[in-house]
């Protein structure tokens, strides 16, 4: 049987010029390829680094085919620190929920690609911010992306439903659910929560204790674009394209819930 990997599709004419037409473009092809990934036969530790490798390695490709002059941050590459001196640097995660991908038919996993740009923002995200994002779910055959706005419908839910690791929830947020009378809904890959926001799947994700750049940065670029409230846990904002890229707490939600949970995290912190 050939396991050879199909080509990528060919890009859309406006992606030579609409950065969020590629990033969707760049998301859906690695994704395209994971899903191959996933029917190699592979098993365990095997087909998590298969698809690693193989969706930061093809995207490695397309960007530097697509946008030559700009800088990329991966999570699967070596970090360049030339990247703090570029004027666009795209900030991607091959695979984000490597655990759930490993784990056919779980379908939340996700491929994240965003674009940071040095200028852009109001200055309260330092020198820059993200432009445009893509984070593609392809076991679901869905990609969502700031050149696709939705805005997040009206609330379906009496109570509010916060976002958490099925594996590793952190200990406060249960005590923020019992705060806000929330529920708690368990799920996998930090992207796919955050996309259960836009969704209108739950109404908040926040998260403390282990994240970086490339985890959050093109869920936020996406939520933003949907009109969803985004910040650090202490409601500063968030930055992006830093040195250290060690980016640990997030908090994206509907924008009527973010005092209530700002004002939480201010008064108990994340070691409750």
């Amino acid at each position: 049987m050939d396991h050879s990997p199909q080509q990528p599709d060919s890009p859309p004419r406006e992606a030579t010029t609409d950065d969020h037409v590629l990033a969707t473009w760049l998301a859906e092809q690695a994704g395209h390829l994971l899903l191959e990934v996933r029917q190699q036969g592979l098993e365990g530790r095997e087909l998590k680094d298969a698809g690693d490798a193989a969706a930061h390695e093809l995207l490695m490709r397309l960007v530097a085919e697509m946008r030559p002059d700009d800088a990329v941050l991966s999570e699967e590459g070596k970090d360049d620190k030339a990247r703090l001196a570029a004027d666009r640097v795209w900030i991607i995660d091959p695979l984000d929920g490597t655990r759930e991908f490993s784990e056919p038919p779980r379908d939340d996993w996700a491929v994240h690609v965003a674009l940071w740009q040095r200028g852009a923002g109001d200055g309260s995200g330092g020198d820059g911010d993200l432009v445009a994002g893509a984070v593609a779910q392809p076991a679901l055959g869905e990609t969502f992306s700031t050149g696709r706005t939705r805005e997040v419908p009206p609330r379906t839910s009496d109570r509010p439903r916060i976002a958490v690791s099925r594996s590793r929830p952190p200990a406060f947020v249960a005590a923020l659910a019992t705060e806000l009378d929330a529920e708690l809904v368990p799920m996998g890959s930090a992207g796919v929560k955050v996309m259960s926001v836009v969704r209108d799947l739950t109404d908040a994700y926040v998260h403390a204790g282990g994240q970086f750049e490339w985890d959050s940065a093109a869920p936020v670029a996406v939520a933003r674009a949907a009109g969803l409230f985004t910040s650090r846990v202490d409601g500063s904002p968030l930055q992006y394209n830093q040195d250290e890229v060690y980016l640990p707490d997030l908090i994206v939600c509907r924008p009527e819930l973010a005092e209530q949970v700002v004002a939480f995290v201010r008064a108990h912190g994340t070691a409750v």
